[in-house]
């Protein structure tokens, strides 16, 4: 017997809306929309060529003088394993020869194309945050160096990288000099909108919502890129959820007046809200963290009159989270199966007629109970009556 496992993936974008977040959280821009990065990055053809050296080596020693010497100074991070940063480098090498040519460094100073080997210069690119290779960084003189810290707030690029685009864009980041004030170096929004603050320590916030069907499934959250590699072992997938929940969201008012039929519902909605998962590195790099839901429907059938019914469908879960080594990209999974059983809640309201009958049989219940306690009391007395006279004679 054959059999065969089918597994359907689905990238989701249109229903989903990221922001970068600095270390605390906190917002630090607009809303990211990854159109921009998503179209197909255009490469040479001169893989087979002989590779000319025209970009200047940079290392921890020398990163920090050039970049305050020039300018202008665009930097390749990247890994010599990285089949993206092969891709990249007979035209990045092309292109910093001819822009040597055209901007002497030496005469014109403005401008300089460098290259970063982050095996070998590991403390230089992860002070600077490389992630992915190659990154593209510009580096501007004096406008872009933070007071509180003192290092450089940079740009990234994501444009084309065949050489014709390459010089085209060094020329325009050179023409800009004379003329553009210091703030230029994040407001820039040529060259198509290429161009983009540079990802700095913090992370994303991902918030939107996702249609499933009722069948066991997962929700990845994980770093992809058709043209970049990644270093996993300087990614960390510690994540904080605000909420998550199933099913539609219940509004206050609804969710108070079912609470009437069962005061528990609603308490397990959203069980991972507010809760944090952090990798504090203990497990070294490459941790995947891990949920595993056990989703369970719960129906709540309501009469607001004789010939009407309400209908609320919540959906309650149970969660156990963990943390395992990954031979891949670390990510945030979230995998959840919905249980067999269905909790079915119904208000079925008494007719007039049976409160009657209820209030009727309470009064008779009180009466009894009064009439047995009478007779109680009325025999005693009598008993001791009869005990009083006998003692009498």
């Amino acid at each position: 017997m054959i059999g065969f496992l089918f597994q359907n993936r689905l990238n989701i974008t249109k229903t989903i809306r990221k922001f970068s977040i600095d270390p605390d959280l906190n917002p630090t821009g607009a809303e990211f929309h990854s159109d921009l990065s998503s179209n197909i990055i255009k490469h040479g053809d001169d893989l087979d060529e002989e590779s000319v050296d025209g970009s200047i080596p940079l290392h921890g020693s020398n990163f920090d003088k050039l970049s305050h010497q020039y300018a202008i100074l665009v930097v390749n991070f990247f890994a010599p394993w990285c089949y993206w940063s092969n891709r990249l480098k007979p035209s990045w090498e092309k292109a910093a020869k001819i822009i040597r040519e055209r901007y002497d460094p030496e005469a014109d100073g403005r401008i300089l194309l460098g290259k970063v080997d982050c095996t070998v210069e590991v403390d230089l690119c992860r002070r600077h945050h490389i992630q992915g290779y190659p990154s593209i960084r510009i580096f501007r003189k004096g406008s872009d160096v933070r007071e509180d810290r003192g290092h450089h707030d940079h740009e990234s690029y994501y444009g084309d990288r065949d050489t014709e685009s390459l010089v085209k864009t060094m020329e325009s980041l050179v023409a800009s000099i004379p003329t553009e004030s210091k703030k230029l170096a994040l407001e820039d929004k040529s060259n198509d909108g290429i161009k983009r603050p540079a990802p700095s320590a913090g992370g994303c916030r991902i918030e939107g919502y996702v249609r499933v069907k009722k069948v066991p499934g997962n929700l990845i959250i994980s770093a992809h890129s058709g043209s970049h590699s990644f270093d996993t072992s300087q990614m960390n997938v510690s994540h904080v959820i605000s909420h998550l929940s199933f099913g539609r969201r219940i509004s206050p008012r609804i969710l108070s007046d079912v609470k009437r039929l069962i005061p528990y519902l609603g308490r397990s909605h959203d069980r991972l809200n507010g809760q944090s998962f952090i990798n504090h590195r203990d497990l070294g790099a490459n941790v995947t963290i891990e949920h595993y839901l056990q989703v369970v429907k719960t129906e709540v059938v309501t009469r607001r009159s004789s010939h009407e019914h309400s209908l609320i469908e919540e959906y309650e879960y149970t969660a156990h989270s963990s943390l395992a080594q990954s031979l891949h990209i670390p990510v945030a999974k979230f995998h959840f199966e919905l249980s067999p059983m269905q909790v079915l809640i119904t208000e079925n309201p008494k007719s007039f007629s049976h409160f009657i009958t209820n209030i009727c049989a309470i009064i008779g219940g009180i009466f009894t109970v009064a009439g047995i306690l009478d007779s109680i009391f009325h025999n005693t007395i009598r008993l001791m009556k009869k005990v009083e006279l006998g003692k009498n004679f």
